[in-house]
């Protein structure tokens, strides 16, 4: 089955361009900077099963961090394996030989491992399938497992995973005497289905079917929704809930407050809910492709184009970012998209908008749409980018618009949750997967480009060796030249996303008199590949825009773009900010001019936006008497033009300053 984790090794990045320069960095930089922190705090040594001191802190009820450590771990030897495939290093493979034995040894004679529930609390197993991470853990294992095969070409950790499979099959499921439960934080579904993708193993199937569907059950366990029945054989007051259950009872926050089907709004967590419906669009994907037929796809694609609507029209920023609310890391009501914390919210986890990405992807197969390659984009050039320095050994858990004295503009080494830097690294080490899909049978082969870059893709139909080239410097400009090389018995349908920013704009050479654009993508027919094997794309629209976010949000600020990157301001260059930008603001139509810049101490270039703003003069609230009156009737002095200078929200705090920064100004 064709996922990116899967095809990555089949695109070659040829050339210089923004993703390849963070992929380099990841390759050269971030894996083994993220190694040493492993080592550092005891992550990588968990699997020995030896005590560490910091498992007595139970400081963080329900969930310390030592509950998700597996995953940690096995999300970095998921990167490190695609590093590895792509550059060898010694000391990374000699680290992925270490874990994976250790892990291995770590394998209880019935199939368990989970490091917390064997060292730890080892009579608890089970018990807590709502706060806790036995499945999530699982989950990621599985991913690893995966990679490591694929690259070193054994099953010593895919062992593994079959007779976990196997275990975790016979305790949860449908049966009599089996636990009708479900993660509290799933990940293992989308686990699964590439686990039987990749081998076959039907209990892999059989579980993430059931995982998915049983979700929500308000019946499922005696008669009991499974989370209430789990927490009275655990004997819990029923009052004691996690603080990120802010409504007693209510499962929404693992989305489990109503079967898949039933749910209208995307709610809660928001990673939980990106990796639960990536795990369902993993299972329609499986039927489509032929593989393996499910009699509810119909009903599960319009559950998830409803929630994946919901999710881009009210409940994601500008950037890509999603969750705004930091109480529960998640999602809020309609529209409520603060900029930052000191406006009531905007948490925006990295790990949450890599779900996005990895939800459109999968989307993309069901249904060719160039909105759900859109959103990617997005995502990938701002909201996940932003979340690795230059140097690629700091990162951002949370992604504001706006800072602000409690939250600024800052990164950090590593977290104590450190979910987010391993996800960064296997993300942009699959990324070769996620720029286009492709295949075919017999004669018909097809080429669907999402992303634009500089890079070339290899591979076979039945007895036709296919290469598609494409050069570029995207982001920056939207000339894109492709080279084509198909026998002439191949017919070849190539499709280019046309982007909904460049509002239908765009130039083909050589020119295709009756050139369509299907679903946001200008389709090529075999007519025209066949004798056109170098072609143009010139994608118009790069000039700055302004953008807003929905008027129910009630933010009314402004935003610049360029193409797919949204533009931020901060400090470093408009050093006379003090408030962080919260006073600053722009009219729309204002002339803006464009810069090429370089970080002279990264060699990053970029290109920065200029323009002419303003800044409200607060003097009439300052200089009053205070507890006089909450408003006032004073007319407003006129605000004092500034010039302001824009850079990629990828770039922030990338280059000091005091950690004042903002992505909406606000407008008039």
């Amino acid at each position: 089955m064709s996922h990116p984790q899967v095809l990555f090794p089949q695109t070659t990045f040829t050339g210089p361009s923004l993703l390849q320069a963070r992929r380099e960095t990841i390759q050269q930089v971030t894996v083994k900077a993220q190694l040493r922190k492993l080592k550092e705090t005891g992550q990588y040594e968990c699997f020995n099963l030896k005590w560490q001191p910091i498992y007595a802190d139970k400081s963080r009820w329900p969930s310390p961090p030592p509950v998700y450590w597996d995953s940690d771990v096995a999300k970095w030897i998921e990167a490190a394996c695609y590093v590895l495939a792509e550059q060898y290093d010694a000391e990374i493979d000699a680290a992925v030989r270490e874990l994976v034995q250790m892990i291995r040894d770590a394998q209880q004679d019935d199939g368990y491992i989970d490091v917390y529930f064997t060292v730890i609390e080892p009579e608890k197993r089970w018990s807590n399938l709502r706060d806790q991470h036995e499945l999530y853990n699982a989950g990621h294992l599985t991913e690893a497992a995966l990679a490591h095969s694929n690259y070193y070409k054994n099953d010593l950790l895919i062992d593994v995973i079959h007779k976990y499979v196997k275990l975790i099959r016979s305790v949860f499921g449908p049966g009599k005497d089996q636990r009708h439960g479900y993660p509290g934080h799933p990940e293992i579904e989308l686990a699964l289905l590439r686990f039987y993708s990749a081998t076959g193993n039907q209990d892999a199937y059989d579980l993430a079917q059931y995982f998915l569907e049983e979700r929500g059950n308000p019946t499922g366990q005696d008669g009991k929704m499974y989370y209430d029945w789990e927490r009275e054989k655990r004997g819990d007051d029923p009052w004691k809930r996690p603080d990120s259950y802010p409504m007693h009872l209510d499962f929404w926050y693992s989305q489990a407050h109503l079967p898949i089907l039933q749910q209208k709004t995307i709610e809660g967590h928001a990673v939980r809910g990106l990796y639960l419906f990536t795990g369902v669009a993993n299972l329609l994907s499986l039927d489509e492709l032929g593989i393996k037929s499910f009699a509810r796809k119909a009903q599960y694609l319009e559950t998830l184009r409803t929630l994946w609507n919901n999710m881009v029209d009210k409940k994601m920023y500008l950037t890509g970012g999603i969750g705004s609310m930091m109480q529960w890391e998640g999602f809020g009501i309609d529209y409520f998209l603060p900029q930052g914390s000191d406006e009531g919210g905007c948490y925006n986890e990295t790990c949450a908008s890599i779900g996005v990405m990895m939800l459109a992807e999968r989307l993309l197969h069901l249904e060719l749409n160039s909105k759900y390659a859109d959103v990617m984009e997005l995502c990938l050039y701002n909201a996940v980018m932003t979340a690795m320095s230059l140097g690629g050994n700091a990162f951002t858990y949370v992604n504001q618009l706006a800072s602000s004295e409690k939250d600024k503009n800052i990164r950090a080494a590593w977290f104590d949750t450190s979910c987010c830097p391993p996800n960064v690294s296997r993300l942009f080490g699959s990324l070769g997967g996620y720029l286009w899909d492709y295949g075919g049978r017999g004669q018909d082969v097809f080429i669907n480009v999402h992303l634009y870059t500089t890079a070339k893709v290899s591979f076979q139909v039945d007895e036709h060796a296919i290469d598609l080239e494409q050069k570029s410097n995207w982001p920056w400009e939207g000339n894109v030249a492709f080279q084509l090389a198909a026998p002439p018995s191949a017919s070849t349908t190539v499709r280019l996303r046309i982007p909904a920013w460049a509002k239908n704009r765009f130039t083909l050479t050589p020119i295709l008199e009756s050139a369509t654009v299907e679903n946001g993508y200008l389709v090529l027919p075999p007519s025209y590949t066949s004798g056109n094997k170098a072609f143009t794309l010139q994608i118009h629209g790069f000039e700055p825009r302004y953008i807003s976010p929905h008027p129910y949000t009630n933010q009314r600020t402004l935003t610049l773009a360029r193409g797919p990157l949204i533009y931020c301001v901060e400090d470093v260059d408009n050093p006379w900010e003090q408030e962080h930008f919260r006073n600053v603001g722009i009219t729309y139509g204002t002339a803006v001019s464009e810069e090429e810049h370089v970080i002279d101490e990264m060699g990053e270039r970029y290109v920065g936006l200029r323009a002419v703003g303003w800044v409200r003069k607060m003097g009439q609230w300052t200089q009053g008497e205070q507890g006089l009156e909450p408003g006032s009737s004073v007319a407003a002095d006129l605000p004092e033009a500034k010039e302001l200078l824009f850079i990629p929200y990828y770039l922030r705090a990338n280059r000091g300053g005091r950690g004042h920064m903002r992505v909406g100004l606000l407008s008039g």
